[in-house]
Order: C-alpha cells, then structure tokens, then sequence
C-alpha cells in the first residue's frame, strides 16, 4: 500500500479505534454480564463451616453451579464479627465473582464497633434476601432444665456458673442470649466461638450449658436425643418444628429475636450482572427441593428483589442499633 493511501485510511482507522475507546463503562459492563460467568464464583461466608450461614450459601451455591455451568465455591472466612469476610467482598472487583452471604450481624456491627471499615449500606450491591432464620435455645441435656421457667429459676440460684455459647461477638446467637439475660435478669457466662460449626461440637461435649443455636446446626442434634429444646426465639412458632413453643410464651413475654442472610456483591458491581445473579437466585430459591431443605432446617424462604434488600438492611441497621445501644453493647 502506498504511503498516501495509508494516511487516507488513517482517519477511519482512528475513528474505529476511538468508538472502541469509547465503549466504556457502560457497553463494556454489558458484554461483560452476557459472558457471566465464564469463570468459577466465590460465596464469602463469615463463619466456619457447619453453621446456618454455611448450611443456607452451600444450599444456594450448589444450585448455583448447575445453572451457570461455572463452580460456585463456598469460601469460609470466619473471625471478627463476620467483618473479615465482609472486607474482603466490599474491597473486591465488583464483577459479580466475590460474594457475600451477608447478614444480621453486618447490620448489627454499623452501632457495635466503633471504627469499621466498611459500611453495610454504601460498600455492597444487593442482590437478595434469602432466608429469615430462628434460633432455638438448646441445653446439654445434663443441665436439669426442662422448660424456659425452669431455666431462669436455675441461673438465678447458680449466678455466673451456667454457661452459653455463641456463634461470635454480634451474631444472632450472641444477641438472643443477651437480650435473654437482660430480660430475665440472670447472669449467664457468654463463651464466643468463631462459628456455629465449633460451637456445637463443644454443646455436645458439654463443655457449654446452653446455646441459642440456629434450626440448621441444632435441630438434628435435637431429633437424636443428645440436645434438649426448650423454645424458639422468633415472635411465633417455626414450621420446621411447630410443637416448640416461643419464649415469649414460655414465661419471657415480649422477647423475639431472629436471624437474616442475603446474597451481597461489591457495590460497583455492573447491574446486569446483579440482576442475572438475582434472577438466578429467585429462581434457585423457588425449587421445590431446595425450599424444602432450608424449610426443614428452620429457615423461611424470603427472596426479594436488590430494591426490597437495600430497604431491609437499612431498616435493620436502625433497629439494630436500638438493640445493641440497650443492652450496652461497644467494641473497639
């Protein structure tokens, strides 16, 4: 080609390179969401394995999988308060490939730490609501407690020797145990865990008295014998065992605490792709097997849309707020 023709051509050729330059971000996001995935899925949990945060991103990853034709792994990052698996989705490349099971204690943590860094409400894209879990107060069955009444009457007479465990600083299971206390005016030795996982292996073993466990990790331990249940947390009784009564019921009237996950993605994360992963997730969620299987273990199916989810975490930070504020609650 000769070297006039070769400036002639060069015009196009910079227009043709300025409208790919100009592709951006908008159409890149685009084609990029009509690849996703092309490339495994990480699920964030902030637990250790075997927890009900664990139980419910595995249920719903596993699903996950076989629809993408991509591996959705479960990744668990358990330790301080769920924020390091927290920091770790809100610091990651929004492109729909770092996930976060995300839940009551992010939402808790806005009030309980006094320097965080992240923020639930700006630093993540919802995608959604997933389940509301209750908690059920389970004893080893070596504590000679029959009935909630019979279990405030024996910490009154045995201050600061019962103990409960937890799931960790701001998790349901710590904030059911410490609303309890305060409301039934008992002093009860908290033993914080690092998950849900560890916390039963040591019920079992009798190195704690009582934990405020979530359906998923206690209830089989319940239906074997080798755990005793007294009651639920939430306002009204649970499906998954409707013969438990409430402990509002059982002699705490008032009391009421549960548990939510939902699927969260850093918060730049292209909306195509957050509404692929929420289209997905609604319709994992809607399968007969997989709702009987949360269902069974406690948890109530709630899936909502991105909208609906920024609406509850912001609604739940308020109210968690109030909750942590009066039972005193502060980390530095």
């Amino acid at each position: 080609m000769h070297l006039h023709s070769v400036f002639r051509l060069l015009p196009v050729v910079l227009c043709v390179a300025g409208a790919a330059i100009a592709a951006t971000p908008a159409q890149r996001a685009g084609s990029a969401a009509q690849a996703y995935p092309d490339r495994p899925i990480r699920f964030i949990v902030p637990y250790t394995a075997g927890g009900n945060v664990d139980f419910i991103g595995r249920t719903v990853a596993q699903k996950l999988s076989e629809t993408f034709g991509q591996s959705v792994v479960v990744d668990n990052r358990p330790g301080g308060a769920s924020n390091i698996g927290a920091e770790i989705v809100a610091r990651a490349a929004p492109d729909g490939y770092t996930l976060l099971i995300g839940g009551t204690a992010n939402t808790v943590n806005m009030t309980l730490y006094r320097r965080l860094s992240y923020d639930v409400v700006k630093d993540f894209a919802p995608v959604s609501l997933l389940t509301i879990v209750t908690n059920i107060l389970v004893l080893h069955p070596s504590i000679p407690a029959k009935s909630v009444k019979e279990l405030i009457a024996l910490a009154k007479a045995r201050p600061g020797e019962l103990t409960y465990a937890s799931a960790g600083i701001a998790s349901s299971t710590h904030l059911a145990a410490e609303l309890f206390k305060m409301m039934a005016g008992v002093d009860i030795l908290h033993v914080p865990y690092k998950g849900g996982g560890a916390v039963v292996t040591d019920l079992l073993g009798g190195r704690v008295s009582m934990y405020f466990g979530t359906m998923p990790s206690s209830l089989p331990h319940v239906r074997t014998g080798k755990l005793r249940a007294l009651a639920v947390t939430s306002d009204k009784r649970s499906a998954g065992m409707p013969e438990l009564p409430t402990i509002a019921e059982s002699g705490l009237p008032g009391y009421g605490q549960s548990s939510w996950q939902g699927l969260m993605a850093p918060a730049a994360t292209p909306r195509d792709i957050v509404a692929r992963l929420h289209a997905e997730t609604i319709r994992v969620l809607s399968l007969p097997d997989v709702r009987e299987r949360l269902v069974s273990q406690g948890a109530d199916v709630i899936a909502s849309s991105p909208e609906e989810l920024a609406e509850f975490i912001q609604t739940d930070v308020a109210k968690s707020a109030k909750l942590v504020r009066s039972l005193g609650l502060k980390v530095d």
